[in-house]
């Protein structure tokens, strides 16, 4: 007996199982292409080596990512160039962070920098995190207590951010960023750190952890191709948008007296 399929497969097409998981914080590294792709996308040159670590120039070449899982502790490593009034500054994330919080920071590097300033423990506050001030630094706890975010005064005045999650067997990772981090980027980070949403994973990619909660989903590949084109074109129409503003010509209308001398 053969299985019907269901209308508007494509042929041949089975569902493959995933997984909704959450706190996203516990969810695992993930598929970095869900980061690549988007910078890609946005103009992004990658001078990745064959066979090598992921490695991506920003347009302007001020700032360069790299994802290194053949070293230890390997993971991300994200670092922008002194520019202007920005100091050269570095941001490091573990190898199980998860790609949808890696891509809060990284998506960030691709847009306008907002008018407002940041606040990195708004987004946090709006999720019930509990901050927590102590000598020296300040510290912001989710609601099941697996992860936090940090801000830490060091003795000669620097700060630095400092953030994070492990469940109760000690798997986790952690992010570090360096004084001169800009706050709009911490804040992206907070944001897609505190974020509510599962994060799917596929069958066998879901870590061993009594913390975390799945919900299983029958997902077909086209799909999740659909998903994945849908955030890698929303980033080339971004680019897109941009560049036309960018290099568009400029007219200025004339002065109504004249328009109208010149019609007499």
């Amino acid at each position: 007996m053969t299985k019907k399929q269901w209308q508007g497969w494509g042929p041949g097409e089975q569902a493959e199982q995933h997984y909704l998981v959450e706190p996203r914080v516990l969810a695992g590294g993930g598929d970095i292409r869900h980061v690549s792709e988007f910078l890609r996308a946005s103009g992004w040159r990658d001078k990745s080596t064959a066979g090598g670590p992921l490695f991506l120039e920003s347009p302007d070449r001020t700032v360069r990512i790299a994802y290194d899982p053949y070293v230890l502790p390997g993971g991300w490593t994200i670092h922008g160039k002194a520019t202007g009034h920005q100091d050269e500054w570095w941001a490091n994330l573990g190898r199980q962070t998860p790609v949808e919080i890696v891509a809060g920071l990284t998506d960030a590097l691709t847009r306008p920098r907002s008018a407002h300033a940041p606040n990195v423990w708004a987004p946090l506050q709006e999720q019930r995190w509990r901050t927590a001030p102590d000598a020296g630094h300040v510290t912001a706890t989710s609601p099941d207590k697996t992860a936090w975010m940090q801000f830490h005064q060091m003795p000669n005045g620097d700060a630095m951010w400092w953030s994070g999650a492990k469940d109760q067997q000690g798997n986790g990772w952690t992010a570090q960023f360096t004084p001169s981090t800009p706050m709009h980027l911490v804040q992206a980070f907070s944001t897609a750190l505190a974020s509510p949403e599962p994060v799917m994973r596929p069958r066998g990619r879901v870590p061993h952890s009594s913390q975390i909660r799945t919900t299983s989903v029958s997902v077909l590949p086209s799909q999740l191709s659909a998903w994945q084109q849908a955030r890698v074109q929303a980033a080339r129409a971004a680019t897109w948008a941009r560049n036309w503003t960018a290099n568009r010509p400029r007219t200025t209308a004339r002065p109504h007296a004249t328009t109208h001398h010149a019609r007499r």
